[in-house]
């Protein structure tokens, strides 16, 4: 009963029970009342890391290999891509180009500008110079060429054979692009393909090759630029290369070591050997597919799927994984 209900039963009334309710709390009076802890200070943010730079953008040099003023190019990320930057810079056609060198005016095949160019490497662009038709007739089941292309669709003359069907005719020169075998155009093939085309030339029939050379400056007219019979010369300068990829973007990446160099030298080698073709930035690709790989069926199928294109014969793809295997293993 409440207080006041007892009041009206009478004071005096002896040992009357009385109940008093209390006030209940709810739990969230409860809690509210209950003293809390003071809140924990925010966590010290993680001590600042170095700075984030932007890599720079690459900008490199570039003149017309005959003589031209200086021009600057970025953003490309391939070949044909580089071309046609030169191309916008000295107003020409980027079908104008037949190829470039590093670091050299000159048809120094040593210089050709492959996949590959160090960042501090200055750009020179060989253009179409004179026409010439040359006729061949085969003698014997090579004519000496070594035949490379400029990753844009002109095959050209990467070394001459000294004493060969081809080295006989002096008209024809380290750097000449081949435009058309018979009035056929071959501009569009890799040079591979055009390798194949002139090696199925039967023989002691004549044929017609229609060459293109570079344009030269008149310090160059009347050389006969010969290829060199050893090494291959490096492309890049510097510790780092901007490496240029015919699917993806342009990475930029750290020169090839000593087993990298040494391998893909011999690759290069195998590939004129059996194919008549040279061609560094392929070589490094077929390198860089073997280098990690236990056997030479993965060595096969990782080629395949980067290089099926080529359908290198099972013969090339064995030697090839034992010139990698003999450089791993030093036996060079």
């Amino acid at each position: 009963i409440s207080l006041n209900e007892a009041s009206q039963r009478g004071v005096g009334d002896p040992l009357l029970p009385i109940d008093i309710i209390l006030p209940t709390m709810s739990p969230q009076d409860s809690e509210a009342e209950r003293p809390t802890a003071p809140p924990l200070p925010p966590p010290s943010p993680p001590p600042p890391g170095p700075p984030e730079y932007p890599r720079p953008r690459l900008i490199f040099h570039t003149q017309l290999a005959h003589g031209s003023p200086t021009g600057r190019i970025h953003g490309f990320t391939n070949v044909k891509e580089l071309y046609g930057k030169i191309a916008e810079v000295f107003n020409i056609s980027p079908s104008e180009i037949l190829f470039c060198t590093l670091n050299s005016h000159k048809v120094d095949m040593q210089k050709l500008l492959g996949g590959q160019i160090g960042l501090e490497d200055f750009i020179f662009a060989h253009v179409r110079g004179e026409t010439k038709e040359v006729e061949v007739t085969k003698t014997e089941d090579a004519l000496g060429l070594t035949i490379t292309d400029n990753g844009a669709g002109y095959a050209f003359i990467k070394r001459i054979k000294e004493g060969s069907t081809i080295d006989r005719l002096k008209t024809v020169c380290v750097g000449d692009h081949i435009e058309a075998i018979n009035d056929q155009s071959i501009v569009g093939c890799r040079h591979y393909e055009v390798a194949k085309m002139l090696k199925e030339q039967p023989r002691g029939i004549p044929f017609t090759l229609r060459l293109v050379g570079p344009k030269k400056a008149f310090d160059m007219i009347g050389m006969r630029t010969r290829a060199p019979k050893s090494n291959e010369g490096k492309m890049v300068n510097g510790r780092e290369t901007l490496r240029l990829r015919s699917k993806g973007a342009a990475t930029v990446q750290e020169v090839q070591n000593e087993f990298e160099e040494q391998a893909t030298k011999k690759v290069d080698d195998l590939l004129e050997s059996y194919m008549g073709i040279r061609d560094l930035d392929l070589a490094t690709t077929i390198v860089e597919a073997g280098k990690d790989k236990k056997n030479p069926d993965d060595f096969a199928e990782a080629l395949d799927s980067v290089l099926g294109d080529f359908a290198f014969p099972d013969v090339f793809l064995f030697d090839v994984w034992g010139a990698i295997g003999d450089v791993k293993n030093g036996r060079t």
